[in-house]
């Protein structure tokens, strides 16, 4: 299949719905052979099926991000399935929002594991293939809570972290022909938001047009908007693009 990312082989956690899925769908969608690992079983049996109706090279396991076992071994079975891993995408999260004196340790804990293990695991497990083949683009999800987001301490930190991670991933890393950029996604419609939503008490289209009052753009993000940007620093094209963080929220501060 022609396409910006022929040849390439692209690696996503947290690729069977949402933002995750979006990213999966335009990868494959311009060439790349994509793998996805996830705990949703059922998600993620339905996303590859319904990509390989459309001809897409699937690879799928179900496996935690935050088991660094679980992780390298999907790794080394998508290097050996489709002989390297050229983009490697953190995309798993999980939320545990609370305001700080109701947060529980396991709502703190659970969500840096996620975010932050979760994508050290990832990172570690596929940038050894990417020394190897001088080349690779890492590409974090982090958020615009990153900045500070009320009832977000756990989720809001994680998402610093995640910047901090990738800014240092790219000094190490870049001599090897392997950038790391993150992309911030403001408000995006997925399944995650529609959590928020029920958490707060109001319905799903409250909390769309609340949050579009706010946005200067005028309307709420949808996943192929991230995607559109993740593509961006996955492009072969962009490789003085290094160590850099992309708001992706319809203005400077949503």
């Amino acid at each position: 299949m022609a396409g910006r990312f022929a040849g390439r082989v692209a690696f996503v956690t947290g690729g069977s719905r949402g933002i995750g899925k979006g990213i999966v769908e335009l990868f494959a969608s311009e060439g790349a052979k994509v793998a996805i690992i996830d705990l949703n079983e059922e998600a993620l049996s339905e996303t590859a099926n319904e990509f390989r109706e459309k001809g897409y090279e699937v690879y799928t396991k179900v496996a935690n991000v935050v088991d660094a076992e679980q992780v390298e071994a999907a790794a080394k079975e998508v290097h050996d399935t489709f002989g390297s891993i050229d983009i490697l995408v953190n995309n798993a999260g999980v939320i545990r929002d609370n305001l700080l004196f109701k947060m529980t340790d396991s709502d703190w804990q659970t969500v840096m594991d996620v975010h932050l293990k979760g994508s050290f695991n990832a990172a570690r497990a596929a940038q050894k293939y990417m020394v190897e083949q001088k080349y690779g683009r890492i590409i974090n999800i982090s958020s615009t809570s990153a900045l500070g987001n009320r009832g977000q301490a756990n989720y809001a930190a994680a998402k610093a972290g995640l910047q901090g991670f990738t800014k240092t991933l790219a000094i190490e890393l870049g001599r090897y022909g392997i950038t790391a950029n993150s992309v911030a996604p403001g408000f995006i419609e997925t399944d995650m938001t529609k959590e928020t939503a029920s958490r707060i008490g109001i319905s799903f289209e409250q909390l769309i047009q609340a949050s579009v009052s706010n946005i200067p753009v005028g309307r709420s993000g949808k996943p192929e908007d991230i995607a559109n940007a993740v593509a961006f620093f996955a492009d072969e094209k962009s490789s003085f693009v290094n160590g850099q963080v992309i708001y992706v929220a319809g203005g400077p501060k949503c």
